[in-house]
Order: C-alpha cells, then structure tokens, then sequence
C-alpha cells in the first residue's frame, strides 16, 4: 500500500505552524551580592530583557543583614538589635523585582545560608572587610562550595549571558568580591561535563559581563547636581578629580544598555528598598537634576562571545538573528 501523502490543508498548516513558531527566549542570569545590588548596575538591564521577552534569573547571594537601615520605625531589624532585617528584604527584593517585571529569583545555597559581611572603610575611605566577621558570613565561604551552589542553576536555567562584578566588586565590598569570586569559578565548573554530574548537563555560559559605570556618564551628572546647588551628594566629589573604583573610562566598557522608557521601573525599583535608600539620596537627587541619570547601564566583555561593534544589547551577536 502506498504511503499517504499530505495534503494541501496539511502542508500549509505544517509551512505556516514552522513560519510562526517563536524562537526559543534568550536567557541571562545575574549574580549579585545583596538586595537591592540588582538595582543599581542592572535594573534598566534586567528591565529591558524582560519587554524583549527573554527568561531573567537572579541569583542573590546573601539577604543583607548587615546593611544600614534608614528608615526610623525599621532601625529594629538591624543586626545590633532585634535583627530580622535578612527577611524583611527578601520582601523588598521581590517588590523591587516586580517592577522590574522579573520572575525568576533565588539566594544562593537556599535563603540564609550565606550571611552578609559588613564592610568598614580604612583611613584612607577604602572599603575593606570589618574585623570581626560573622562565622556564616559570605567573606568567608569555601569558594568550592559556594560555586558549586551555583553550578545547578547554570545548569538547569542555561543562561546565554552571566552578569556579576568586577574582580573588585565594584567598589571594594567583600560580598561583592566574593560574589565575583563565585560567579566566575561555578561558570567554569558548570561547562566541565565530569564536575558533579548529578548537578545536571554542563553547561558553557556563551558570554560574560561585568558591571561598571562610565566616568564621562559619571562627571557629567556630578556638574549638573553641583550647578543646581548640590555640593553634598556623592560625599561632595569634585566632578573633575578622581573617580570612585567603580567608575571606568568609556574606552574600557564594551557595551551600554540604554532604556529611558523604563527609567520609571528601575526607580520604583530603587523605592521598593525601602530600608536602604532614601528617597533624598544620591540616587533620587541625580535623577531630579539630570533626568536620564538612569536610563543607561554600562558592562566590561569579561569572557565569552566578544560584543560586535555598535552592540546596544547584552545578546548581540549570540543567535544570527
């Protein structure tokens, strides 16, 4: 008997079901410190990803209980008195993530495992870990194990960009260097096929890129809030002297991700940290005196797929699209 051949119905249900099948969502995963870190470098980012459709995954390493509290009838949390800041933030964190629309959000390990450090600044305004650091404080995590934490969500979410911190952590926090430290080694871990198989399929993250701000972005909101009468803010840096750690020449940074139609979600975002930031910071007052203050977010090509010239977004180049 002759085999049966589709007919004209068939085939164009077949052509028009491959023609309008949607390409599977690009993916990115951000490992970032504390709450309330993802909102600073990556909220316009993370923002943007979600409206272009692609899956977001945040990985938060620690719950922040070290941090300090601003807002008066909440200065009970903190560490030095009844504590519970840790969990009240994770509220604020899914808050913030529901502005920036993200879904997917889990602290390394599971929650509290790894405890905030605490910083302290030297006599020269450095930031450096305290003295006395807590036994579960995330400074001083086996490396092994903490990246290993992470190697299963690599695995399982499959991200084609990881986003973390400098080798410095931007600015010198302990969490964040070891945020870095963690990120950087479980991507690694996560490709190696023979490394804890039973944590999943390896999986080789295509491109890696860490925050930083751009020092002409940096200056020029510094003379704006200056010529508007504020020499207070950003502890009264003087736009034409040295630059924070964190900030970077333009000629270092490989991409900007700019996005001034969701400057409103990244400061509610901002806002839904309630406990960290005030609404008459640095923050807020550089978005009143330079209105797209926050509408752009800047990253350094730390491994990977290199960006292709001209690149405006963290997947360029990634699919032949």
């Amino acid at each position: 008997m002759a085999p049966e051949t589709a007919t004209t119905e068939d085939t164009a249900t077949t052509e028009d079901t491959a023609t309008t099948e949607r390409p599977e969502p690009h993916r990115l995963l951000l490992v970032h410190a504390h709450p309330d870190d993802e909102v600073t470098t990556t909220g316009v980012t993370m923002a943007r990803a979600v409206a272009d459709g692609a899956h977001v995954t945040l990985v938060t390493c620690t719950l922040g209980e070290e941090g300090e509290i601003v807002v008066d009838d909440l200065k009970h949390l903190g560490a030095d008195r009844d504590g519970g800041l840790g969990e009240y933030r994770i509220g604020e964190l899914n808050a913030a993530l529901g502005a920036l629309g993200v879904t997917d959000s889990l602290r390394l390990g599971h929650d509290g495992k790894y405890r905030d450090s605490g910083m302290a600044t030297d006599d020269q305004g450095r930031v450096v870990p305290v003295d006395l650091v807590h036994d579960e404080a995330f400074w001083r995590a086996d490396l092994r194990e903490a990246a290993t934490d992470l190697v299963p969500v690599i695995r399982d979410r499959r991200p084609e960009v990881l986003i973390t911190y400098d080798d410095y952590g931007n600015y010198g926090h302990p969490d964040h260097i070891q945020a870095h430290r963690v990120a950087m080694y479980a991507a690694q871990l996560a490709a190696i096929p023979a490394y804890r198989p039973d944590l999943g399929e390896a999986w080789q993250v295509r491109r890696i890129l860490w925050t930083t701000m751009s020092e002409s972005w940096m200056r020029e909101g510094l003379r704006q809030m200056r010529a508007a009468g504020d020499t207070e803010s950003w502890g009264g840096m003087d736009p034409e002297g040295p630059m924070p750690p964190m900030v970077r020449p333009d000629d270092q940074i490989a991409l900007t991700v700019s996005a001034p139609e969701l400057v409103d979600r990244k400061l509610d975002a901002f806002r839904a940290h309630r406990t960290q930031i005030s609404f008459d910071s640095p923050f807020f007052q550089m978005a009143e005196t330079y209105p797209q203050a926050w509408a752009n977010e800047w990253f350094v090509h730390a491994g990977g797929e290199a960006l292709p010239a001209g690149a405006t977004d963290i997947f360029a180049g990634l699919r032949d699209e």
